[in-house]
């Protein structure tokens, strides 16, 4: 596929692309250069204070995992048949 660049540095995403990767406009995209080779990237960006709420979470999902409160299952199975039985 073959792309212009435009003035003010801007160039189409072909529309097969888009659909392929079910971009939607407002997504977030990193742009990058590798050994000379333009890279474009969707990413999701997520706002600094729900990463760190997400991270306490972790941490204290941590230590109830070494504390021996949390229970820790081997597949998805055993955590089914564990909800189940309650």
């Amino acid at each position: 596929m073959l792309a212009i660049l435009r003035p003010k540095s801007q160039i189409t995403i072909p529309k097969e692309l888009v659909d392929k990767l079910g971009l939607s406009e407002g997504d977030k995209l990193e742009i990058s250069e590798r050994d000379g080779v333009i890279c474009i990237m969707p990413v999701a960006v997520y706002p600094k204070k729900y990463l760190d709420e997400l991270r306490k979470e972790i941490e204290g999902t941590k230590a109830k995992i070494a504390s021996g409160e949390q229970p820790v299952f081997d597949s998805v199975d055993a955590l089914f048949v564990k909800l189940e039985g309650n």
